[in-house]
């Protein structure tokens, strides 16, 4: 019989989760959780959870955050995602591929990994503060890591709206006041008044856009049949980087110009489901090489271009990429701005509808 410790009883209520989990995981609950985090988070976050490994992932071994992040910040993160950012959501309701059982369980591992059981209870009061003074403290203190706008550099994208809507006051202070050790977000706690860090959690509460937010209604993916785009068209003639890499303006030409090809989307579904590139189909990193072997047989095996793409923008791409090549598969590349850049250089995608939806804050 599974029992649920203290620190996981809010997660478990709040995810309505059907498993719960004794003081320690079973050999077996750890090996499972531990083969999800490699399958799904270590290509980022890396494999000793160390972070930094691609897209600037936070560390997950960090003491200061292990002990405020869990549960449910860091619940609500991996299962929704942060819009805007790399990180996608996990959960299967919104197309990822964890159901919250296993969400809960890996968090659970992480937790267990990282050897911190010390708790700290944040208290749900805002922190009032001088916000033009915060304004002023973040160009000077925070800016060059987290960006000017808050939209990340180095640094964690602390402009982020899911973030700020998500997370209260108090767990801002506290990262502040005490860094993220292990990483080189440092301890403000040392060098700024409690004045001031109270000004600067200010600040950045009041870049947070409301609770309205919208909801996308997701699509289907493309028909087998309709893995190939232009089917009886010539294939285009890329000029690759590195021998690998093609570039947004010549994938954008060939699209143009209606040539044979297929695109495949490499990050969660979830990504997938609210933009992508026009005529791509859903292939996650994370399936494992048997899996893929399995899903790869209804791709043309015929020479025809497969280029990947994802978020990062290339460290999926590139996974997915090379187990094509190991199955065989002729004439792959990784498009070199991932779809980011390919936004940002002004190329279309196929976004999904939305509707606006009323959330309230969480207790």
């Amino acid at each position: 019989m599974k029992k649920l410790t203290a620190g996981l009883i809010a997660v478990a209520l709040l995810a309505g989760a059907n498993m719960v989990y004794s003081a320690e995981l079973s050999a077996e609950d750890a090996s499972e959780a531990a083969g999800n985090y490699m399958k799904y988070c270590a290509l980022c976050h890396g494999a000793d959870r160390q972070g930094h490994v691609n897209d600037h992932a936070p560390s997950l071994r960090s003491e200061s955050l292990m002990k405020t992040g869990f549960p449910h910040h860091i619940y609500l993160t991996v299962s929704y995602g942060r819009l805007g950012t790399p990180m996608a959501g996990f959960i299967d309701e919104v197309g990822g591929p964890m159901s919250r059982d296993e969400i809960i369980q890996m968090l659970y591992w992480i937790r267990q990994e990282s050897g911190v059981t010390e708790q700290v209870d944040l208290y749900p009061d805002p922190v009032t503060g001088d916000v033009e003074l915060g304004a002023g403290l973040y160009a000077r203190e925070c800016a060059e890591c987290h960006g000017k706008e808050g939209e990340g550099v180095t640094g964690t994208a602390l402009g982020n709206p899911t973030m700020l809507s998500l997370t209260e006051d108090q767990f801002l202070r506290y990262a502040i006041e005490n860094g993220r050790d292990g990483t080189p977000m440092k301890a403000f706690g040392e060098v700024l008044s409690g004045k001031e860090i109270d000004a600067l959690t200010a600040f950045l509460r009041s870049r947070a856009t409301g609770w309205a937010v919208e909801k996308p209604v997701y699509r289907a993916p493309p028909a087998v049949e309709d893995y190939v785009i232009n089917p009886d068209a010539d294939a285009p003639q890329f000029d690759l980087k590195d021998g690998l890499y093609v570039m947004s303006a010549d994938l954008y030409q060939a699209l143009q110009d209606k040539r044979r090809m297929v695109l495949l989307d490499t990050r969660v579904m979830s990504y997938w489901q609210m933009v992508n590139i026009e005529g791509s189909v859903p292939m996650p990193y994370y399936y494992e090489f048997g899996e893929f072997e399995q899903l790869a047989g209804d791709l043309p095996k015929d020479g025809t271009w497969i280029v990947t793409y994802c978020e990062c923008p290339r460290a999926a791409a590139e996974s997915v990429n090379r187990k094509l090549s190991a199955l065989g598969f002729e004439n792959t590349a990784v498009l070199w701005e991932g779809i980011q850049g390919w936004v940002a250089l002004g190329y279309p995608v196929a976004r999904g509808e939305t509707t606006t939806v009323e959330v309230q804050a969480l207790p």
